[in-house]
Protein backbone atom coordinates (compact mmCIF):
# COMPACT_ATOMS: atom_id res chain seq x y z
CA UNK A 1 0.00 0.00 0.00
CA UNK A 2 2.74 2.48 0.58
CA UNK A 3 4.59 1.65 -2.40
CA UNK A 4 1.46 2.37 -4.58
CA UNK A 5 1.21 5.63 -2.92
CA UNK A 6 4.54 6.53 -2.82
CA UNK A 7 4.44 5.88 -7.08
CA UNK A 8 1.17 7.73 -6.83
CA UNK A 9 2.88 10.62 -5.43
CA UNK A 10 5.74 10.17 -7.79
CA UNK A 11 3.76 10.02 -10.54
CA UNK A 12 1.70 13.25 -9.49
CA UNK A 13 4.82 14.89 -8.86
CA UNK A 14 6.18 14.78 -12.98
CA UNK A 15 3.04 15.47 -13.73
CA UNK A 16 2.99 18.46 -12.00
CA UNK A 17 7.20 19.63 -13.49
CA UNK A 18 5.38 18.17 -17.34
CA UNK A 19 2.94 20.47 -16.44
CA UNK A 20 5.12 23.70 -15.62
CA UNK A 21 7.57 22.80 -18.54
CA UNK A 22 4.01 22.78 -20.81
CA UNK A 23 3.16 26.04 -19.67
CA UNK A 24 6.66 27.08 -20.16
CA UNK A 25 6.88 25.75 -23.85
CA UNK A 26 3.22 27.25 -24.86
CA UNK A 27 4.79 30.58 -23.55
CA UNK A 28 7.97 29.98 -25.86
CA UNK A 29 5.93 29.45 -28.36
CA UNK A 30 3.61 31.96 -28.78
CA UNK A 31 6.60 34.57 -28.68
CA UNK A 32 8.26 32.74 -31.42
CA UNK A 33 4.91 32.90 -33.45
CA UNK A 34 4.81 37.07 -32.80
CA UNK A 35 8.44 37.10 -33.67
CA UNK A 36 8.08 35.34 -36.70
CA UNK A 37 5.31 38.31 -37.65
CA UNK A 38 7.79 40.83 -37.13
CA UNK A 39 10.36 38.79 -38.88
CA UNK A 40 8.11 38.72 -41.95
CA UNK A 41 6.67 42.33 -41.89
CA UNK A 42 10.17 43.53 -41.66
CA UNK A 43 11.18 41.53 -45.11
CA UNK A 44 8.13 42.49 -46.58
CA UNK A 45 8.90 45.97 -45.92
CA UNK A 46 13.19 45.52 -46.82
CA UNK A 47 11.56 43.79 -50.41
CA UNK A 48 9.49 46.83 -51.16
CA UNK A 49 12.40 49.06 -50.19
CA UNK A 50 14.68 47.27 -52.52
CA UNK A 51 12.43 47.33 -54.96
CA UNK A 52 11.90 51.34 -54.90
CA UNK A 53 15.28 51.75 -54.96
CA UNK A 54 16.00 49.99 -57.50
CA UNK A 55 13.46 52.04 -59.83
CA UNK A 56 14.54 55.16 -58.53
CA UNK A 57 18.38 54.27 -59.72
CA UNK A 58 17.43 53.11 -62.78
CA UNK A 59 15.54 56.19 -63.53
CA UNK A 60 18.74 57.85 -62.18
CA UNK A 61 20.68 55.79 -64.49
CA UNK A 62 18.62 56.44 -67.45
CA UNK A 63 18.52 60.32 -67.13
CA UNK A 64 23.23 60.35 -66.14
CA UNK A 65 23.12 58.66 -69.61
CA UNK A 66 21.01 61.37 -71.21
CA UNK A 67 23.52 64.10 -69.55
CA UNK A 68 26.83 62.24 -70.23
CA UNK A 69 25.94 63.05 -73.77
CA UNK A 70 26.20 67.23 -73.71
CA UNK A 71 28.00 67.91 -70.58
CA UNK A 72 31.94 68.84 -70.60
CA UNK A 73 34.80 66.92 -69.09
CA UNK A 74 34.35 68.33 -65.20
CA UNK A 75 30.81 67.28 -65.24
CA UNK A 76 31.83 63.66 -66.76
CA UNK A 77 33.87 62.61 -64.07
CA UNK A 78 31.15 63.58 -61.40
CA UNK A 79 28.54 61.46 -63.61
CA UNK A 80 30.85 58.83 -63.79
CA UNK A 81 31.24 59.30 -60.35
CA UNK A 82 27.46 58.50 -59.67
CA UNK A 83 27.32 55.73 -61.89
CA UNK A 84 29.87 54.08 -60.20
CA UNK A 85 28.30 54.47 -56.74
CA UNK A 86 24.74 53.53 -58.45
CA UNK A 87 26.50 49.83 -59.72
CA UNK A 88 28.03 49.75 -56.26
CA UNK A 89 24.59 49.48 -54.10
CA UNK A 90 22.95 47.14 -57.03
CA UNK A 91 25.67 44.92 -55.55
CA UNK A 92 24.98 45.62 -51.84
CA UNK A 93 21.10 44.76 -53.34
CA UNK A 94 22.06 41.67 -54.46
CA UNK A 95 23.64 40.64 -51.31
CA UNK A 96 20.42 42.14 -49.25
CA UNK A 97 18.26 40.03 -51.46
CA UNK A 98 19.78 37.03 -50.88
CA UNK A 99 18.81 37.25 -47.35
CA UNK A 100 15.41 37.73 -48.20
CA UNK A 101 12.57 35.66 -49.59
CA UNK A 102 11.39 36.25 -53.06
CA UNK A 103 9.61 34.70 -55.76
CA UNK A 104 11.08 31.43 -57.85
CA UNK A 105 12.27 31.71 -61.24
CA UNK A 106 10.86 29.82 -63.96
CA UNK A 107 12.62 26.35 -63.78
CA UNK A 108 11.91 26.18 -59.90
CA UNK A 109 8.49 26.94 -60.18
CA UNK A 110 8.11 24.31 -62.90
CA UNK A 111 9.95 22.09 -60.76
CA UNK A 112 9.22 23.17 -56.99
CA UNK A 113 6.19 25.01 -57.27
CA UNK A 114 5.93 28.66 -55.12
CA UNK A 115 8.03 27.03 -52.60
CA UNK A 116 10.24 29.41 -50.49
CA UNK A 117 14.03 28.35 -50.95
CA UNK A 118 15.56 31.37 -49.58
CA UNK A 119 17.77 29.95 -46.72
CA UNK A 120 18.28 33.14 -44.17
CA UNK A 121 21.52 32.15 -41.73
CA UNK A 122 24.79 31.97 -43.20
CA UNK A 123 25.58 28.48 -41.33
CA UNK A 124 22.31 27.15 -43.49
CA UNK A 125 23.91 28.96 -46.79
CA UNK A 126 27.35 27.51 -46.23
CA UNK A 127 26.28 24.16 -45.20
CA UNK A 128 24.06 23.71 -48.19
CA UNK A 129 26.54 25.52 -50.30
CA UNK A 130 29.42 22.41 -49.13
CA UNK A 131 26.64 19.52 -49.13
CA UNK A 132 25.96 20.66 -52.58
CA UNK A 133 30.29 20.00 -53.74
CA UNK A 134 30.59 16.84 -51.69
CA UNK A 135 27.09 16.02 -53.80
CA UNK A 136 29.50 16.79 -56.62
CA UNK A 137 32.44 15.13 -55.94
CA UNK A 138 30.57 11.86 -54.80
CA UNK A 139 28.86 11.53 -58.63
CA UNK A 140 31.50 12.29 -59.95
CA UNK A 141 33.16 9.47 -58.47
CA UNK A 142 30.40 6.88 -59.02
CA UNK A 143 29.86 8.06 -62.34
CA UNK A 144 33.71 7.53 -63.31
CA UNK A 145 33.50 3.96 -61.90
CA UNK A 146 30.19 3.67 -63.95
CA UNK A 147 31.61 4.25 -67.12
CA UNK A 148 34.79 1.85 -66.76
CA UNK A 149 32.67 -0.66 -65.48
CA UNK A 150 30.44 -0.22 -69.09
CA UNK A 151 33.27 0.02 -71.40
CA UNK A 152 35.24 -2.39 -70.06
CA UNK A 153 33.57 -4.66 -68.03
CA UNK A 154 29.64 -5.16 -68.97
CA UNK A 155 28.47 -5.16 -72.42
CA UNK A 156 25.08 -4.66 -72.19
CA UNK A 157 21.87 -2.59 -72.96
CA UNK A 158 20.86 -2.51 -69.64
CA UNK A 159 23.61 -1.11 -67.80
CA UNK A 160 24.27 1.47 -70.89
CA UNK A 161 21.02 2.51 -69.71
CA UNK A 162 21.15 2.68 -66.28
CA UNK A 163 24.41 4.69 -66.62
CA UNK A 164 22.65 7.01 -69.27
CA UNK A 165 19.75 7.48 -66.70
CA UNK A 166 22.04 8.29 -64.06
CA UNK A 167 24.11 10.76 -65.94
CA UNK A 168 20.07 12.51 -66.61
CA UNK A 169 19.21 12.03 -62.73
CA UNK A 170 22.48 13.80 -61.72
CA UNK A 171 22.52 17.07 -64.72
CA UNK A 172 18.88 17.53 -63.09
CA UNK A 173 19.53 17.52 -59.63
CA UNK A 174 22.89 19.81 -60.25
CA UNK A 175 20.04 22.34 -62.02
CA UNK A 176 17.96 22.46 -59.09
CA UNK A 177 20.17 22.84 -56.81
CA UNK A 178 22.25 25.33 -58.42
CA UNK A 179 18.88 27.44 -58.99
CA UNK A 180 18.40 27.14 -54.90
CA UNK A 181 22.08 28.34 -54.36
CA UNK A 182 21.75 31.07 -57.00
CA UNK A 183 18.59 31.97 -55.39
CA UNK A 184 20.48 32.45 -52.21
CA UNK A 185 23.02 34.67 -53.03
CA UNK A 186 25.71 32.68 -55.37
CA UNK A 187 27.11 34.33 -58.30
CA UNK A 188 27.08 31.43 -60.67
CA UNK A 189 26.04 32.61 -63.92
CA UNK A 190 26.35 32.53 -67.87
CA UNK A 191 27.28 30.10 -70.11
CA UNK A 192 27.86 27.57 -66.77
CA UNK A 193 24.49 27.77 -65.46
CA UNK A 194 23.18 27.12 -69.26
CA UNK A 195 25.86 24.00 -69.45
CA UNK A 196 24.05 21.74 -67.34
CA UNK A 197 20.69 22.28 -69.06
CA UNK A 198 22.45 21.06 -72.39
CA UNK A 199 24.12 18.38 -70.06
CA UNK A 200 20.50 16.99 -68.90
CA UNK A 201 18.98 17.11 -72.56
CA UNK A 202 22.20 15.60 -73.99
CA UNK A 203 22.01 12.55 -71.56
CA UNK A 204 18.23 12.28 -72.00
CA UNK A 205 18.57 11.60 -76.09
CA UNK A 206 21.43 8.96 -75.05
CA UNK A 207 18.80 7.58 -72.66
CA UNK A 208 16.13 7.34 -75.65
CA UNK A 209 18.79 5.96 -78.16
CA UNK A 210 17.46 2.28 -79.51
CA UNK A 211 20.34 -0.25 -79.78
CA UNK A 212 21.91 -0.99 -83.28
CA UNK A 213 24.55 -0.79 -85.13
CA UNK A 214 24.55 2.87 -85.32
CA UNK A 215 24.76 2.66 -81.61
CA UNK A 216 27.36 0.33 -80.97
CA UNK A 217 29.71 2.36 -83.25
CA UNK A 218 29.62 5.09 -80.64
CA UNK A 219 28.81 3.76 -77.86
CA UNK A 220 33.14 3.15 -76.84
CA UNK A 221 33.70 6.65 -78.10
CA UNK A 222 30.86 7.96 -75.77
CA UNK A 223 31.76 6.11 -72.53
CA UNK A 224 36.05 6.94 -73.07
CA UNK A 225 34.77 10.61 -73.19
CA UNK A 226 32.87 9.82 -70.21
CA UNK A 227 35.74 8.82 -67.97
CA UNK A 228 37.82 11.51 -69.49
CA UNK A 229 35.19 14.14 -68.11
CA UNK A 230 34.41 12.73 -64.71
CA UNK A 231 38.86 12.79 -64.56
CA UNK A 232 38.53 16.46 -65.36
CA UNK A 233 35.59 17.30 -63.30
CA UNK A 234 37.65 15.64 -60.45
CA UNK A 235 40.96 17.27 -61.25
CA UNK A 236 38.84 20.63 -60.85
CA UNK A 237 37.00 20.18 -58.02
CA UNK A 238 40.25 20.01 -56.20
CA UNK A 239 42.01 22.43 -57.77
CA UNK A 240 39.10 24.96 -57.75
CA UNK A 241 38.59 24.22 -54.14
CA UNK A 242 41.85 24.96 -53.07
CA UNK A 243 42.05 28.38 -55.22
CA UNK A 244 38.64 29.23 -53.48
CA UNK A 245 39.29 28.52 -50.08
CA UNK A 246 42.68 30.79 -50.55
CA UNK A 247 40.67 34.06 -51.93
CA UNK A 248 38.06 33.51 -49.25
CA UNK A 249 40.23 33.69 -46.51
CA UNK A 250 41.76 36.70 -48.30
CA UNK A 251 38.22 38.44 -48.52
CA UNK A 252 38.40 38.00 -52.35
CA UNK A 253 35.42 35.59 -53.20
CA UNK A 254 32.38 35.41 -52.52
CA UNK A 255 31.42 32.93 -49.80
CA UNK A 256 28.91 31.18 -51.65
CA UNK A 257 31.04 31.05 -55.07
CA UNK A 258 31.30 27.86 -56.58
CA UNK A 259 33.00 25.19 -58.62
CA UNK A 260 32.34 24.36 -61.49
CA UNK A 261 33.00 23.12 -65.09
CA UNK A 262 34.90 25.75 -66.62
CA UNK A 263 37.81 28.27 -66.58
CA UNK A 264 36.96 31.13 -64.21
CA UNK A 265 38.94 34.21 -63.98
CA UNK A 266 39.40 33.43 -59.72
CA UNK A 267 41.55 30.59 -60.75
CA UNK A 268 44.18 32.25 -62.66
CA UNK A 269 46.27 32.18 -59.33
CA UNK A 270 48.95 29.39 -59.59
CA UNK A 271 47.62 27.84 -62.85
CA UNK A 272 49.59 24.92 -64.09
CA UNK A 273 48.28 22.51 -65.35
CA UNK A 274 44.25 22.72 -65.96
CA UNK A 275 44.10 24.63 -69.16
CA UNK A 276 45.39 21.97 -71.58
CA UNK A 277 43.08 19.32 -70.07
CA UNK A 278 39.94 21.65 -70.25
CA UNK A 279 40.82 22.32 -73.93
CA UNK A 280 41.46 18.80 -74.68
CA UNK A 281 38.00 17.63 -73.22
CA UNK A 282 36.33 20.91 -75.41
CA UNK A 283 38.06 19.40 -78.64
CA UNK A 284 37.12 15.77 -77.66
CA UNK A 285 33.42 17.38 -77.65
CA UNK A 286 34.19 19.10 -81.08
CA UNK A 287 35.10 15.07 -82.45
CA UNK A 288 31.88 13.87 -80.73
CA UNK A 289 29.77 15.93 -83.05
CA UNK A 290 32.07 15.18 -85.88
CA UNK A 291 31.58 11.59 -85.94
CA UNK A 292 27.89 11.73 -85.06
CA UNK A 293 27.16 13.77 -87.79
CA UNK A 294 29.45 11.52 -90.00
CA UNK A 295 27.34 8.34 -88.56
CA UNK A 296 23.44 10.49 -88.95
CA UNK A 297 24.77 10.44 -92.91
CA UNK A 298 24.84 7.05 -93.58
CA UNK A 299 22.20 5.48 -95.12
CA UNK A 300 21.48 2.73 -92.60
CA UNK A 301 21.35 5.67 -89.99
CA UNK A 302 17.27 6.09 -89.09
CA UNK A 303 17.62 7.31 -85.95
CA UNK A 304 17.11 10.95 -85.00
CA UNK A 305 19.18 10.66 -81.97
CA UNK A 306 22.00 10.72 -83.77
CA UNK A 307 21.94 14.27 -85.46
CA UNK A 308 20.21 15.20 -82.34
CA UNK A 309 23.71 14.26 -80.10
CA UNK A 310 25.91 15.56 -82.53
CA UNK A 311 24.26 19.49 -82.46
CA UNK A 312 24.33 19.28 -78.81
CA UNK A 313 28.05 18.46 -78.31
CA UNK A 314 28.37 21.21 -80.86
CA UNK A 315 27.24 23.44 -78.65
CA UNK A 316 28.69 21.94 -76.09
CA UNK A 317 32.04 23.00 -77.62
CA UNK A 318 30.89 26.17 -78.73
CA UNK A 319 29.91 27.21 -75.19
CA UNK A 320 32.61 26.00 -73.50
CA UNK A 321 35.59 26.48 -75.82
CA UNK A 322 34.43 30.34 -76.72
CA UNK A 323 33.87 31.23 -72.69
CA UNK A 324 37.12 29.51 -71.56
CA UNK A 325 38.91 31.37 -74.63
CA UNK A 326 36.91 34.49 -73.33
CA UNK A 327 37.97 34.53 -70.02
CA UNK A 328 41.83 33.89 -70.90
CA UNK A 329 41.97 36.91 -73.43
CA UNK A 330 40.28 38.94 -70.70
CA UNK A 331 42.92 37.69 -68.20
CA UNK A 332 45.71 38.27 -70.21
CA UNK A 333 44.45 41.54 -71.27
CA UNK A 334 44.10 42.73 -67.45
CA UNK A 335 47.37 41.20 -66.61
CA UNK A 336 49.04 43.24 -69.38
CA UNK A 337 47.41 46.27 -68.47
CA UNK A 338 48.94 45.93 -64.82
CA UNK A 339 52.13 45.63 -65.89
CA UNK A 340 51.89 48.75 -68.22
CA UNK A 341 50.81 50.31 -64.99
CA UNK A 342 53.56 49.03 -62.98
CA UNK A 343 56.14 50.14 -65.88
CA UNK A 344 54.61 54.07 -65.79
CA UNK A 345 54.95 54.09 -61.73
Amino acid sequence: MAVGTMSQERCRSEWEEMEKEYQQLQETHKVYRQKLEELTHLQAICSSAICKQRKGLKELGHTLRQCAKTCDDKESLAINHLQAQIKEKQNVFFDMEAYLPKKNGLYLNLVLGNVNVTLLSNQAKFAYKDEYEKFKLCMTIILMLGAITCLFLLNYRVTDEIFNFLLVWYYCTLTIRESILINNGSRIKGWWVSHHYVSTFLSGVMLTWPEGVIYQTFRSQFLAFSIYQSFVQFLQYYYQSGCLYRLRALGERNQLDLTVEGFQSWMWRGLTFLLPFLFFGHFWQLYNAVTLFKLAAREDCKEWQVFMLALTFLMLFLGNFLTTLKVVHQKVQKNNQEEEEQKKN
